[in-house]
């Protein structure tokens, strides 16, 4: 038996594959930060900034619907032909649009072909996007050994959220050294081409990994699925392994979503601050959740998923509430500050989709598994909760009666499903 170690080969394979997913929350996190200037050179000048910002999501939107059927091909093929092909694949389909995403010219020159073209790159990106986390999750989890599968594939996730600091901390350093002038001009495109270039670097860095062994075994026992999405619905349990997976999976987004990326923005006006401070803060909650992640991880290969996810949600719940009322009725910057790092670290949780996920999805159709429950569950839970969220902060922030607790009523559904998903699944989680 191989010990338990975490070495050069260990790090290598979970920083490789760790890449293309610092690349996609990357690309999400400055296509939000400059959706304003892209509206304004890809969609005609005599159309409103409301309608042109509205286009401009819209056009974010489009990259969301691709991602399903992006990631349930690729998983097919991946479940087919090899983890490491399709790997490879998708981290291509991410760096080109993003590439010509910082060179192609706006309406000016282009015309209606500029936001059909607009369309287009997110389109292949959201196919690459559909593909590439589920894809890392396998590989990781197949290349790690037993005693530290948790721990593996929880470092991946907390490596991810540095992609969303990666693109907060090249938004600042735009902003301090370009003019607002020069950044509509041309100077958001500089975001773009830094996600080009160190996408290109990642493909390069991505040729020294090897096939993993589990599907190397499959491949030489002859094993594998001819038609893996048809093999997957034919599993027993396949109703609650899906079911349990997609509760993780509205985990995973609600935690990054309301506290890394929506929060940050909501702050500062309650707290009377500036939009630079608010970056800070959502560099504190990155780091936080990121840290959070990695500890779960460890502590879940040592005590076991279910107890992890049962205590550290229930915890996740008290925090939260004392950081929004904290937030909204107090409004004491240091408290909230303080009490916002700790329910970011708890929001750790959001590492637990993964782990449970390649748990319950046998090898030969694992990818296949893992990339349908996610890309549907994200589907869903990305469009609900940023208006659900908003709609809760409205009713929080007014100055007459007030709703202080919607949002923390959505922390304890967030920690209701996790512990739910896991009781679910309790027979066949390995802990």
């Amino acid at each position: 038996m191989r010990k338990s170690k975490f070495g050069t080969k260990e790090i290598k394979i979970l920083g490789l594959s760790s890449l293309g997913g610092t690349l996609e929350f990357y690309d999400f996190i400055i296509f939000v930060f400059f959706a304003e200037y892209i509206a304004n050179v890809f969609f005609p000048k005599d159309m409103s900034e409301f309608w042109a910002l509205l286009n401009t999501y819209g056009v974010f939107a489009a990259g969301y619907l691709a991602r399903p059927l992006g990631g349930i091909v690729m998983a097919h093929f991946g479940d087919k032909f090899g983890r490491k092909n399709m790997f490879m694949l998708s981290i291509l389909l991410m760096v080109l649009p993003t590439f010509v995403l910082a060179f192609i010219p706006g309406y000016e020159t282009l015309g209606f072909l500029a936001p059909v073209l607009l369309i287009l790159i997110r389109i292949f990106q959201g196919i690459a996007i559909g593909g590439e986390l589920p894809g890392a999750w396998v590989f990781v989890r197949e290349h790690c050994q037993e005693k530290q599968k948790a721990f593996f594939l929880s470092c991946l996730n907390s490596a991810m959220a540095l992609g969303i600091l990666l693109g907060s901390i090249v938004f600042l350093i735009i902003n301090a050294f370009f003019s607002i002038e020069e950044i509509a001009a041309y100077a958001w495109r500089i975001a773009f081409f830094v996600g080009g270039i160190f996408g290109i670097i990642s493909i390069y860095l991505r040729r020294f990994l090897q096939e993993t062994p589990v599907f190397k075994q499959m491949k030489k026992e002859s094993s594998l699925s001819s038609f893996p999405l048809r093999d997957l619905f034919k599993e027993k349990d396949i109703v609650k392994n899906l079911f349990s997976s997609m509760m993780m999976t509205w985990v995973l987004t609600g935690c990054v979503i309301v506290l890394v990326l929506l929060m940050p923005k909501f702050m500062p006006s309650i707290l009377n601050l500036s939009g630079v401070e608010g970056s800070y803060l959502q560099i504190l909650g990155i780091l936080g959740i990121a840290l959070g992640g990695a500890f779960m991880g460890y502590l879940v290969d040592k005590f076991g998923l279910f107890k992890i996810c049962i205590f550290f949600s229930l915890t996740f719940v008290f925090f939260s509430f004392l950081y929004f009322y904290a937030l909204y009725e107090l409004k004491n910057l240091v408290l909230v500050c303080i009490l916002y790092s700790i329910v970011c670290f708890l929001g750790g949780i959001n590492v637990f989709a993964p782990i449970l996920m390649s748990e319950v999805f046998r090898a030969k159709i694992r990818f296949s598994g893992i990339s349908f429950s996610y890309n549907i569950a994200y589907a869903i839970s990305g469009g609900i909760t940023p208006q659900l969220v908003f709609w809760l902060n409205t009713l929080a922030s007014k100055n007459e009666n007030p709703f202080l607790y919607g949002m923390s009523i959505y922390m304890i559904f967030l920690a209701l499903l996790a512990i739910c998903a896991v009781f679910i699944v309790k027979d066949k989680i390995k802990f």
